[in-house]
């Protein structure tokens, strides 16, 4: 592949990799606006099936809660800490070896900008997701949460089975 071809393919794993994760963080707004303005009027918990429900649950924290704290100055300091992974994975983003690892870092790009729009707006992730098996409950999730999960698991396989293409 020559030089302008390379280049070329980078700049469509980039808009690739960006698109996604806009088409995330409107997802994952939409889902939350649709969730507290619409159904959790008033909060309750909502069966859906046997094994999953639609809950209202404030995340404070990072994932399952963790570092959730009192202090005011907590979502403006997980959201700067958010950012500036966001900066990183950009900056990976721009020099993805392949379109899997471009798809996987805009999903987590968008995920984690989902989610500190919620810290800025709310202080707080909106979590309404649950899945429950046999009266135990698996922490409440979101969109956002959800495409970082699997945008991570995508870089996982890349890394594990992945060929590199310049191998």
């Amino acid at each position: 592949m020559t030089r302008v071809e390379e280049e070329a393919e980078s700049s469509r794993r980039l808009a690739l990799g960006l698109a996604l994760s806009v088409v995330v963080i409107v997802l994952d707004q939409l889902s939350k606006w649709w969730i507290v303005e619409v159904v959790m009027q008033p909060p309750r918990v909502i069966p859906v099936t046997s094994f999953f429900n639609l809950v209202m649950a404030w995340n404070r924290g990072v994932s399952f809660s963790l570092l959730w704290h009192e202090a005011d100055w907590m979502p403006w300091l997980l959201s700067a800490v958010a950012v500036v992974i966001v900066i990183f994975l950009l900056a990976w983003l721009r020099q993805a070896a392949n379109r899997l690892v471009a798809l996987a870092l805009g999903l987590i790009i968008g995920g984690a900008v989902g989610n500190v729009v919620d810290r800025l707006r709310f202080g707080a992730v909106a979590d309404f997701l649950d899945f429950h098996w046999a009266g135990w409950h698996f922490a409440a999730f979101n969109v956002a949460d959800s495409a970082i999960s699997v945008g991570v698991t995508l870089i996982v396989i890349d890394g594990l089975f992945g060929r590199s293409e310049k191998a």
